[in-house]
């Protein structure tokens, strides 16, 4: 009986470390970073993730890098004048103080280009994360199904 407990017990933790994705640096908290699947031959993928600031002065993402990706750029989408541009961030992006930046398909996202491998559905993606005062964290981005485009992403 006591076995069967503390299996239960452990298989339970297991499975809250899998779906736990969060990071933290400094006073930002990143949460649940997450790519879509490639198709065969593609040499970009995108990235997206929320970044909370619980602290009292602005921070701001500045890039990363990655082993998969010669690449690692912060991008905004937006309209104009009924048309969807896409343009780099050179200085990245802002998150000012007690507030929640969300990177999600059409909007702000990470641009990974010349990416090396294919993004396949569950795998995990490596990356580091580079802000101004907070430094650098490591991430992993879940990786979803092609054309996913949850705004909350639960791996």
């Amino acid at each position: 009986m006591k076995l069967s407990v503390l299996a239960a017990t452990l298989l339970a933790l297991t499975a809250t470390a899998a779906v736990a994705h969060e990071y933290t640096v400094g006073s930002l908290k990143i949460g649940h970073p997450w790519s879509r699947a490639t198709p065969k031959g593609a040499s970009v993928a995108g990235a997206y993730m929320k970044i909370t600031n619980t602290g009292s002065a602005p921070d701001r993402l500045n890039g990363g890098t990655t082993d998969l990706a010669k690449k690692f750029e912060i991008h905004e989408m937006s309209m104009e004048g009924g048309v969807m541009k896409m343009r780099e961030l050179p200085n990245g992006i802002e998150i000012p103080p007690g507030a929640t930046v969300e990177l999600k398909p059409g909007g702000f996202h990470v641009m990974m280009t010349g990416i090396t491998k294919r993004f396949v559905k569950g795998d995990r993606v490596k990356a580091s994360l580079s802000f101004e005062k907070a430094g650098k964290v490591d991430v992993e981005f879940a990786v979803d199904a092609p054309g996913a485009g949850r705004t909350e992403h639960k791996h």
